[in-house]
């Protein structure tokens, strides 16, 4: 099968695959086989990487919101990243503006207010549980809340929430969230599928591929996950850089960072996952990274661009004569390579991400690579690689504290 991306690991000898402990191969392919049962069953996670997924909307339902050419989307967490990710991974394709509301910043909205027309928007608001403290506050900073009105979507589960009770009393368009799909692993459903069609994009294309993906033996795949787990058992490996080689890919990482640390890091287990700018950190972080401590990988993400403006410096001076006629990607990549071999003669372990193509189908196969490895990983290492119960101890808190203070005032 053609490839999208490309990803080679760099352990070296010190963590090769082979010192692997034998009991998590068959680990991985017990996991296996019960993702490709589950592939074909409705109503199931898996089966939301099928092309026969039945998403809660159609191209008719959200025909009359086309016509929007700015575009904020609300939420937090996995109910923003991922559409986030497909906005900056192909905006030279989207002719619309989108803007994302992603944390709790007065300054953002503000600013936002100067930008936009809020009756010209159309906003997009994201929330599996419907109760999300921050999303619901973006929304009513705004002032967008008004009985009937035609630019709002609502995305949240159909059960007794916030924002479901809203969308019936006000009359909002609502879309439903699935329950048995986590926010950190929505973005192929109506959380990232609903932005992508009003980016202008196939969202079909997001999952053309992905059923030979999934079905194919791929023993890659074992090899991959097994040994990140093993990594984690014996905690070996405690940070995990992403050394980000392409601005298109920034928001992406971001994605990941979050399934990744989510996913993974429970029970005393897990990365911290680091999204690093390079060749930027060159120039500030790149001595800790090579001469610090000896607790990292590095995944070096890369994507294949073309520039065609080439750097003219020789009628200056020829002391850098090596830079003259090469164009931005030719120095970046020079820098990339470089690195590789001085990563391969510390033995400092690494894995090389290469992407083909800027297309719905390759951002597809991305997350859809990603959410499968995390999740092997995390059933392999002995976690539910699905829940996030300490953030929920925090939610709970923060409403307490939030209510015992209107109370006392």
């Amino acid at each position: 099968m053609k490839k999208n991306f490309d990803i080679k690991n760099f352990f070296g000898k010190k963590f090769s695959y082979k010192n692997v402990s034998k009991k998590l191969f068959p680990k991985f392919h017990l996991i296996d086989k019960e993702i490709k049962k589950d592939f074909h069953k409705q109503n199931n996670f898996f089966n939301m990487f099928n092309k026969s997924f039945k998403l809660n909307f159609s191209d008719k339902d959200l025909k009359r919101f086309q016509k929007y050419k700015t575009v904020i989307v609300i939420g937090m967490g996995g109910s923003v990243l991922g559409s986030e990710a497909i906005y900056e991974f192909l905006k030279t394709k989207i002719k619309k503006k989108f803007f994302f509301l992603n944390n709790l910043d007065l300054e953002m909205i503000d600013n936002l207010k100067k930008k936009i027309s809020t009756d010209k928007s159309l906003f997009i608001i994201i929330s599996k549980s419907g109760n999300t403290i921050e999303t619901l506050s973006n929304t009513f900073f705004l002032k967008i809340i008004s009985k009937n009105k035609k630019n709002i979507i609502i995305i949240s589960e159909k059960r007794n929430n916030f924002l479901y009770s809203l969308s019936k009393s006000q009359n909002f368009f609502f879309i439903q969230h699935k329950n048995f799909i986590g926010g950190r692993y929505s973005v192929l459903s109506e959380v990232g599928l609903v932005p992508a069609f009003l980016m202008g994009l196939k969202i079909s294309n997001f999952k053309r591929s992905l059923r030979k993906y999934f079905l194919n033996k791929n023993f890659y795949l074992r090899e991959s996950s097994s040994n990140l787990a093993y990594l984690i058992l014996k905690k070996k490996i405690n940070n995990l850089v992403l050394l980000n080689y392409s601005s298109k890919l920034e928001k992406f990482l971001y994605w990941c960072q979050q399934l990744i640390a989510e996913s993974l890091g429970k029970k005393g287990k897990g990365f911290l996952p680091i999204v690093s700018n390079v060749p930027k950190d060159h120039h500030s972080l790149l001595q800790l990274y090579l001469d610090g401590p000896k607790d990292k990988i590095f995944y070096i993400f890369n994507l294949k661009e073309k520039s065609k403006e080439r750097i003219k410096v020789k009628s200056f001076t020829s002391k850098f004569d090596f830079i003259n006629n090469k164009n931005l990607s030719q120095i970046k990549n020079a820098q990339l390579n470089s690195l590789k071999k001085v990563f391969k003669k510390k033995g400092i372990p690494f894995r090389e991400i290469t992407i083909e193509k800027s297309n719905e189908e390759t951002l597809g196969e991305l997350f859809s690579y990603f959410m499968l490895e995390t999740i092997m990983i995390g059933t392999i290492s002995g976690v539910n690689p699905f829940d996030q119960n300490a953030v929920e101890q925090v939610k709970v808190l923060t409403q307490k504290e939030l209510s015992k203070r209107i109370y006392q005032k």
